[in-house]
């Protein structure tokens, strides 16, 4: 029993930091939009399951704290009191109180119980003295109902001469479906033969079923123009609760009854005979073969909410150990080897029946780490989110106005990077309000907008992911930098250095370059963390910046996954892989086109010089050269380059080995694989070495 509990307990626990994150970020839209009622009612359903829940597991503090500021939300919700900057304020500072204590139920840390105390205060005194706080438990008044989802049955008949009036029948139509799902059936009875047709007149009229948690209101706002000289009726015929949902829906006679079309007699009398009731009205004349469609419309509309209502409602999600993931992915990827090893054998004892098994178990196993990786990879915008609070936040205590801006939210990444990466954005972002945007006065006195900007990015770059996070600040002093690493001895004083090396200075351990030590940095610790955080990611660095203009940091995280597709190329007997997402097609370079371009790396193609890269000569590889090389064209960074091997052999999953400590400083390779017959093939870091070979260009 104990056991269980606890498990309960830890799950109430996860599920509350889900909620807080997801409260911390509605908070933070509200202050953008205070009139938004539906983030208001974000806000009180948070606060009111954080207090459900905490109370039926035992969290019995944090639901008498919670209990009042979902009182609080609640007058908010009903127009008792408005949102305000304060109000805002407020609500973050409970939602770390939330979390505080959430954070001591497991770890026994000591709270803040003066703390705790003023923000349960705080919230009591906004309650007016009408609206008394009643403790979890006890009676209250019912709460004002939330919209649901409705089914409505609308017939409109609009008038023959709506289109003289200036009106578009299918406008108002359009109006409806955006209100929510809907079915329309039109009704063409009425339509006279075509001798007797008058264009300017509107002879059809609809049937809609609509289902809407907008309320009826919304549906009778379609109608205003028209509602004067149309026939316009509006019936609810399906609500969302759990009775409704058991029940089966009307049949086929029922709802023709409901609408009037026909009569209990002309349904009792086809009914003893043996067709379906809708073709036998149709045939006995008694109602229109439109009619029958329309209604068979609503019955096939409500039946499929229903059973979607039902669907979402049985859906479940289960929490897995970050553990038991990373173990799936190992087993995976020693899968993937072993599929490799069957195939290079079925293909060397050409067996038909092995051929079809090894093609069969490659299909399974791709579709198999397909799920595996997408199982851990998560948006990168569940990070994003914590920034805003930290931008709001800090550049309001150093009486700075900053705007954060996030782009590529969508980016997935897998969760333990994601998670690794929380710090060092910290640092970087923090150092980016202090030491980058400069005091509102100062941007005015230089021209720029009082307001600074904070953009943080995140996108692929071919096999990469780059973060970018950019600032319109007051850039970096290079002379200053310089002068506090000679003062430090990191640098000689005659050491002539370029701004991309003096730039990575900043993240020597102890660098600082800020005259007194603040809450915020100055002991130069922060930077050190970056760096040793993203090369423990095998990623790496760049820095840009102009004075009095801004600056620019820009993550580069390499290939982390444990799988990835490849091309596999070979190099005399070395085999090398290129991530699969860099590569664009293939060339080939007979040895003519070489001797040709005088010692020039280009090749040309369709008639753009495309420079290239031999892996021959950029590892060393000695052995007979072939007479036609392939060039493998990749994109990097938003440029084009070429890998000159001896042949491309075909793609290839790839299961990623890191290649230890000892080669970790080997350049243009970001890891190594293990092929079907046991050989060794290198993956290639395409950015690391079009960089390298741009560098030697220029020098």
């Amino acid at each position: 029993m104990k056991a269980e509990n606890d498990a309960c307990r830890a799950a109430y626990r996860d599920e509350a930091n889900e909620l807080l994150a997801e409260l911390e970020t509605s908070l933070l839209e509200l202050e953008e939009a205070p009139e938004d009622a539906e983030l208001v009612g974000k806000v009180f359903r948070a606060m009111h399951t954080i207090k459900g829940s905490g109370s039926m597991f035992g969290f019995d503090s944090i639901a008498a704290f919670t209990h009042g500021v979902e009182t609080v939300f609640d007058l908010v919700r009903s127009g008792g009191i408005p949102v305000t900057r304060e109000l805002i304020d407020l609500t973050l500072k409970a939602r770390d109180c939330i979390r505080m204590m959430l954070d001591n139920s497991y770890s026994g840390e000591s709270l803040d119980e003066p703390f705790i105390k003023r923000i349960a205060a705080s919230f009591k005194a906004l309650i007016p003295a009408s609206d008394p706080v009643v403790q979890p438990g006890e009676k209250t008044s019912p709460a004002l109902p939330e919209q649901v989802q409705t089914t409505y049955r609308i017939r409109f008949r609009p008038s023959l001469d709506i289109f003289q009036r200036g009106t578009n029948p299918l406008l108002i139509l359009s109006e409806l479906r955006g209100l929510g799902p809907s079915a329309v059936v039109a009704e063409r009875h009425a339509i006279p033969p075509i001798g007797e047709l008058d264009p300017e007149l509107c002879y059809t009229w609809w049937d809609i079923i609509l289902t809407t948690d907008r309320g009826i209101d919304a549906i009778k706002d379609a109608f205003v123009f028209v509602e004067g000289d149309s026939d316009i009726a509006i019936e609810t015929i399906d609500e969302a609760s759990e009775e409704n949902d058991e029940k089966e829906y009307k049949r086929l006679g029922e709802i023709l009854l409901e609408r009037g079309d026909v009569g209990q007699e002309d349904i009792e009398r086809v009914l003893k005979e043996k067709k379906p009731i809708g073709q036998l009205l149709v045939d006995a004349g008694l109602v229109s073969k439109s009619k029958v469609e329309s209604a068979l419309m609503e019955q096939a509309h409500v039946r499929g909410v229903k059973e979607k209502r039902q669907k979402e409602e049985s859906s479940q999600s289960i929490r897995v150990a970050a553990e038991k993931l990373d173990k799936l992915v190992d087993l995976v990827g020693e899968l993937v080897t072993v599929q490799a090893r069957l195939s290079a054998k079925s293909n060397v004892v050409k067996d038909p029946e092995l051929l079809l098994i090894a093609e069969e178990v490659e299909r399974l196993t791709e579709e198999l780490r397909d799920n595996t990786m997408n199982i851990r990879m998560l948006p990168i915008g569940t990070t994003f989110a914590r920034f805003k609070r930290l931008v709001r936040d800090l550049s309001r205590d150093l009486g700075k106005e900053i705007e954060l801006i996030t782009e590529g939210a969508e980016t997935e990444l897998d969760k333990t990077v994601i998670e690794r990466l929380n710090d060092p954005l910290i640092h970087i972002i923090r150092n980016s309000i202090d030491h980058g945007v400069e005091s509102p006065e100062k941007r005015e006195a230089s021209g720029k907008p009082r307001t600074g900007t904070i953009r943080l990015s995140a996108g692929y770059g071919g096999a990469n992911v780059l973060i970018k996070i950019i600032d319109d600040g007051a850039g970096l002093d290079r002379e200053k930098i310089r002068a506090k690493a000679i003062e430090k001895g990191l640098v000689a004083r005659d050491a002539e250095l370029a701004d991309r090396d003096i730039f990575s200075l900043i993240f020597a351990p102890g660098f600082s370059t800020a005259s007194e030590v603040t809450n915020v940095s100055g002991r130069g610790v922060g930077m050190d963390v970056v760096r040793k955080t993203i090369d423990a990611l095998r990623g790496f660095i760049e820095v840009e910046s102009e004075k009095d203009v801004g600056t620019s940091i820009t993550l580069r995280l390499p290939l982390t996954l444990a799988i990835i597709d490849g091309l596999l190329a070979s190099v005399d007997n070395g085999f090398f892989v290129l991530p699969l997402s860099t590569v664009e097609e293939c060339i080939e370079l007979p040895r003519e086109e070489i001797e040709k371009a005088n010692g020039r790396r280009l090749v040309n193609l369709r008639g753009q010089l495309v420079p290239y890269i031999r892996l021959r000569e950029t590892f060393d590889i000695q052995g007979r050269e072939p007479s036609i090389e392939q060039v493998i064209i990749a994109e990097t960074n938003g440029q084009r380059i070429g890998f000159a091997v001896d042949q491309v052999v075909g793609e290839h999953q790839t299961v990623i080995k890191s290649l230890g400590r000892m080669y970790r400083s080997v350049g243009g390779v970001s890891g190594a694989t293990i092929m079907g017959d046991g050989t060794v093939a290198l993956i290639l870091d395409v950015a690391a070495l079009a960089s390298a070979a741009q560098a030697k260009e220029v020098a």
